[in-house]
């Protein structure tokens, strides 16, 4: 295999001469279609994925079927998820499903392993990633719990919303992103709509007034 999948990681530029010798004669390349399942809850760990370019949307789905995104993996990150599962000896509690097509390099379960125990640059490679991704989960279980969710709704449109002021979603795609229920977010939606913040289309959002979310923010920010 060529080196150039490298490139896409540069905590790798300075790795040991052995193990980048080891991750090319090693790395696999793969290639998944988008919404293609990678992992789901239950399913065994065997691999740790360098994701080379493309989007994996990583979510958790409850009994009762409520979902949330946990969050995305795009090109030149690691997932959370799999270092977790292949450190524990543990199978996967998520779903990871390629939102567009994706172009990834694995290694397998046992390299890992003898790479984390041979290398301290890569060791470092794979826990700062972990440690970057553990701090933005620590982020949503506070936004989960304890802010309200007409603000983060509103902050999600704001951070959303396209060059021309729309969203293309769904008010059940929006619900799965910030942990609740399509009720609820319709409910905050036309709320919006009423005070002439947004417009509600058939799968789309367009926000017509962002000054007006921002205010409704900050004046219930503390």
């Amino acid at each position: 295999m060529t080196s150039d999948w490298l490139s896409s990681f540069p905590g790798l530029a300075d790795i040991d001469a052995d193990v980048r010798r080891a991750l090319l004669e090693n790395g696999q390349l793969v290639h998944v279609p988008a919404g293609t399942a990678i992992f789901q809850p239950g399913s065994e760990c065997g691999q740790y994925l360098f994701l080379v370019d493309g989007s994996v949307r990583v979510q958790m789905v409850a009994e009762n079927g409520r979902e949330i995104v946990l969050y995305r993996v795009t090109g030149g990150e690691t997932c959370v998820m799999t270092t977790a599962c292949l450190l524990a000896h543990q199978n996967y509690g998520a779903e990871g499903m390629a939102e567009t097509d994706i172009r990834a390099v694995a290694i397998s379960d046992p390299v890992f392993k003898r790479l984390l125990g041979a290398s301290e640059l890569f060791r470092e490679f794979v826990f700062s990633a972990y440690g970057a991704r553990l701090a933005d989960l620590m982020v949503l279980v506070e936004e989960v719990a304890f802010r309200r969710l007409d603000l983060r709704l509103a902050d999600f449109l704001l951070e959303n919303q396209g060059s021309e002021g729309s969203i293309t979603t769904t008010h059940q795609a929006l619900a799965v992103e910030l942990g609740s229920v399509r009720e609820v977010v319709s409910r905050v939606l036309k709320e919006f709509e009423r005070r002439g913040w947004v417009k509600l289309a058939r799968g789309r959002i367009e926000v017509l007034d962002g000054s007006g979310l921002l205010g409704y923010i900050d004046s219930l920010t503390v």
